[in-house]
């Protein structure tokens, strides 16, 4: 565990000339300031006053007085080609000047939730796998209609993309992000990177920097990468499936497992899963945040629609992945609705708080639909509960269901809400290339 010590002497050694303070907006959108590193004992001890007014839903201009707080733990040096001196990072928390961790920032939204779990003695754990596309580049404009590769699935390609995402990952391991695999994605251009199971908030801290990161390697090779949903309709989207679990928080026991269950799965995990079931449409608007994000779910090849958990079928929202014996410790639940522009924090935060429900409530987990029942009875079809199709659909749900709302807290959940609502509103009064070509002249 790093200390501000172990910060400062750091810096000393590496001659660290600045260090850039890292934050989000409810957004998701990586913010930053930065500072000499001569001032960062200072900023240890004290925290760093900012103006959170112009910061999209923070605060109103007449509370804009902010304070950065750094996390020790998140201390890293930044690649060398992003700055012109040795720069360093830190990701910090928001406080209010009288001290008090700012309820609008996302960090703390989970940071409170894990308190939450932990008041019940568990500690949560995810592991993303991280889904995206690189394009080529053209008067600094991607161009969505030239991918960067010609590889398809886990295709051994003899392009340089391979070495791209050894790259990606050397930098990401060079920072202390640990990465399990990484292998070329379905479509031409489309990548995926999966990333080592951790505690929640490291992950999602692991996720924000991972995907500047990522970003500002495509663009050194002249290259765009994007964590679009769906950046073209004739190519599948981009997911970043979560696989999470509970832990005893003295023990680490993995509190999922029980050897006598079907799937391998305790009563614990079954409550946490029925819990994430019934309140998945709810927290579609959090996982999958954008207009886009629609365009995925449900249309896109492995992308799911129905409400529904399975071992084998890779269509359910929610998967029960198989464990190797001897290896029970790494029993988890894989939920595949979530897409990478989303908040990394809410994230968590939402599907913490369902699964937390679930067990508060003892909730029943309904049968499995796997595959081969599916095919056997599709008649249940009709009864399944669908994710919802379109931003607003969740955004609706979302605004009903007090459980999640409560896990953002009103003060976000309100701001969330309103900013993603103007979003819909945009894109629903747009007229598009479709449109025209379609009715111009037939009208």
């Amino acid at each position: 565990m790093l200390t501000n010590d172990d910060v400062l002497q750091a810096i000393t050694e590496h001659q660290v000339r600045y260090v850039e303070l890292w934050f989000t907006d409810i957004i998701g959108t990586v913010k930053n300031v930065t500072i000499p590193a001569s001032e960062i004992e200072d900023v240890l001890t004290y925290g760093e006053h900012f103006d959170g007014s112009s910061i999209d839903a923070f605060v109103r201009v007449a509370e804009s007085d902010m304070v950065l707080r750094p996390d020790p733990e998140t201390f890293t040096l930044l690649p060398e080609f992003m700055g012109a001196q040795r720069t360093a990072r830190l990701i910090c928390s928001v406080y209010t000047p009288q001290g008090e961790p700012f309820i609008g920032d996302p960090r703390n939204v989970l940071i409170n939730m894990l308190k939450q779990a932990e008041t019940m003695g568990f500690e949560y754990k995810t592991g993303m796998e991280l889904e995206f596309f690189l394009f080529r580049m053209s008067d600094e404009q991607p161009i969505v209609s030239s991918p960067h590769d010609q590889a398809e699935y886990f295709d051994l390609s003899n392009d340089n993309a391979r070495m791209i995402r050894q790259e990606m990952v050397s930098i990401l391991s060079d920072m202390g992000i640990g990465v399990a695999s990484t292998h070329s994605e379905i479509a031409f251009g489309q990548h995926e990177i999966d990333f080592q199971y951790d505690s929640a908030l490291r992950s999602a801290d692991n996720m924000l920097t991972a995907r500047t990161i990522m970003k500002s390697v495509a663009r050194n090779h002249d290259l765009h990468c994007t964590f679009m949903p769906r950046p073209r309709a004739d190519l599948p989207g981009s997911g970043m499936h979560t696989h999470q679990s509970l832990h005893h928080c003295e023990s680490d026991e993995n509190l999922f497992f029980d050897a006598t269950h079907e799937y391998g799965l305790s009563e614990l995990a079954c409550y946490f899963l029925a819990g994430q079931l019934h309140h998945a449409r709810a927290m579609c608007a959090v996982l999958a945040p954008l207009v886009n994000s629609y365009k995925r779910l449900g249309t896109s090849f492995e992308a799911p629609v129905y409400v529904t958990w399975a071992h084998i079928n890779r269509a359910a929202l929610i998967r029960v992945p198989g464990v190797t014996p001897g290896k029970e410790s790494h029993t988890r639940l894989e939920l595949r609705c979530p897409d990478p522009s989303s908040n990394p924090y809410l994230a968590s935060a939402v599907m913490l708080m369902a699964g937390l429900d679930g067990v508060r409530e003892q909730m029943t987990l309904p049968a499995p639909l796997e595959e081969t029942l599916l095919q056997q009875d599709r008649s249940r079809m009709r009864h399944l509960q669908m994710l919802p199709v379109s931003l607003g659909e969740a955004l609706q749900v979302l605004s009903h269901d007090d459980v999640i709302l409560s896990a953002l807290g009103p003060y976000i959940s309100d701001r969330y809400l309103a900013a993603k609502r103007q979003e819909f509103e945009e894109y629903n009064q747009q007229v598009t290339p479709w449109e025209v070509e379609r009715y111009l002249n037939r009208y």
